[in-house]
């Protein structure tokens, strides 16, 4: 018996270091990429200047300008873009699957949703190049190839990302939650508004910051349908080359303070990410303090 207990708790004690361990190694592996991308990026930016790296709009290696304010417009604009898309479309989704759907709606939309996730980018780019620029080429004139097309191919896939992991949040609300506003009166409708999706908005909000961040890191599909114009798009219809564009475009060839303009663009582009993470979550944090005042009758600044 003692016996037992003592490989228990050494397979317990062996598990808990292996967590340990995998959580470092993951942190680790951030602080690898984070260091190197900042260490052969930022002399690069401090060389060219940093007012006019971020705020140049001409981009010409061969000329000796390095702008990227064109990339970072383009890159906004196209993740904003999709995250309404993604939030639009796949928050209510997520809704419909954890509290509405019907068992035999749940088996149809579910695995659709996941063999979304498990289509590679450069199929949405092929699917956005052969079907949505033609259409859009078609439908509004121009080229086709636009921001409009990059907003929806991103738009549709981060889809998967927010709906599931919505869905897991709405799920989890504990059910005496629901019931409890249910038997006091209150519909199916309030219920969700006032209990279910207060209760489940850390998830979604980590859901949508997920789903962001693969908008506005993602590159093959998003080569295919941008048109690579380095220029501030006046319209959706207009031609653009984002951030991950640019590195994806020129990596393969560029030398000394090209390389090294390119460097500082990915260091451009993980601040952004890191930017909006905080964000979001800063104004989750806020809103759920301002929530604990409220019920212990301190009034909100």
């Amino acid at each position: 018996m003692q016996k037992k207990k003592l490989l228990k708790k050494i397979a317990s004690y062996g598990v808990e270091k292996l967590f340990l361990l995998s959580a470092c190694v993951a942190v680790l592996a951030l602080l690898v990429i984070g260091v190197y991308i900042l260490v052969s990026g930022l002399p690069g930016m401090f060389k060219i200047g940093v007012g006019q790296f971020l705020f140049g709009e001409k981009w010409s290696p061969s000329e000796g300008y390095y702008g990227i304010l064109t990339m970072i417009i383009a890159s906004l604009a196209a993740t904003i873009g999709a995250a309404v898309i993604g939030v639009g479309i796949g928050v209510p989704t997520a809704v419909f699957l954890a509290d509405i759907a019907p068992k035999w709606a749940v088996r149809i939309l579910r695995p659709a949703v996941e063999l979304l996730a498990g289509i590679p980018s450069v199929v949405y780019g092929y699917f956005g190049l052969v079907v949505l620029v033609p259409f859009i080429s078609n439908t509004f004139g121009g080229a086709g190839n636009s921001l409009l097309a990059i907003i929806i191919i991103l738009g549709i896939m981060i889809l998967p990302t927010i709906i599931n992991l919505s869905e897991l949040a709405i799920r989890a609300v504990p059910r005496s939650f629901v019931e409890g506003s249910l038997g006091l009166g209150a519909s199916r409708m309030q219920t969700f508004l006032r209990v279910s999706l207060p209760s489940a908005k850390s998830g979604i909000t980590a859901s949508i910051i997920l789903g962001v961040g693969r908008a506005i890191g993602e590159t093959m599909a998003v080569i295919l349908v941008a048109g690579n114009t380095p220029q501030i798009p006046g319209s959706i219809l207009d031609s653009v080359r984002t951030l991950t564009i640019n590195i994806a475009f020129e990596m393969s060839y560029a030398s000394g303070i090209h390389r090294e303009a390119l460097f500082a663009t990915g260091v451009v582009l993980f601040a952004i990410i890191m930017i909006l993470n905080f964000t979001l979550q800063a104004v989750l944090n806020r809103k759920a303090g301002t929530r604990k005042r409220r019920r212990a009758g301190v009034k909100p600044r």
